[in-house]
């Protein structure tokens, strides 16, 4: 069992509907010293890429891929889910939904951010259907940018998502997989990585 599984299993909380609660230290209330150790571990899981961005989405991939962007020495980019006054108009941009919200958002990354030459690691917090990731491949793709790979904090690998993005092709690391839930007992099952 690795460090992050044991504090899911620790302060994770299961909920109805394949819910998984870890606000009190990954996604609202943030565990610094997790954050630094998942940092480096994806840096490890991808040393041998050159990577040149760390792309993720608001909300909350932005704490995780900060602390993945200062083990890589490079910029951090994230989309944003609405369009305001102090962006530029020339804009990549993707429609994805929320599995926890249930709602569809337009996400858009300036393109002075993004360019052909980047080499991105794409870095969230879950992966359940995989929708927030296939629009940050095809916002990537659409600036001619290279998706070197994609790093998930937890991956809920009873749902489709991991599949999905597994057969396009790219490098998909897992710092934990979740196989079962059950909202009853509160029972949590890893897959063996």
């Amino acid at each position: 069992m690795n460090f992050l599984e044991e504090r899911i299993l620790k302060d994770g909380i299961v909920k109805p509907n394949n819910v998984l609660k870890v606000d009190s230290f990954l996604n609202h209330q943030m565990d610094i010293s997790l954050m630094e150790e998942i940092g480096q571990e994806f840096h490890r899981r991808f040393a041998d890429k050159n990577i040149t961005k760390i792309l993720t989405i608001e909300a909350s991939g932005i704490g995780i891929a900060c602390f993945v962007a200062k083990e890589f020495g490079v910029p951090m980019v994230f989309a944003k889910k609405s369009h305001s006054i102090n962006i530029d108009s020339e804009v990549y941009m993707a429609e994805v939904e929320s599995f926890t919200k249930k709602t569809k958002n337009n996400v858009i990354v300036s393109k002075k951010f993004l360019k052909q030459d980047d080499r991105v690691l794409i870095i969230d917090d879950f992966l359940a259907n995989g929708c927030a990731l296939q629009g940050l491949i095809g916002i990537s793709k659409t600036a001619g940018a290279t998706v070197e790979g994609i790093g998930i904090v937890i991956e809920k690998g009873f749902q489709i998502g991991g599949q999905v993005i597994r057969n396009l092709g790219i490098q998909l690391e897992s710092l934990a997989i979740v196989d079962a839930m059950d909202a009853e007992t509160g029972a949590i099952t890893f897959r063996e990585q």
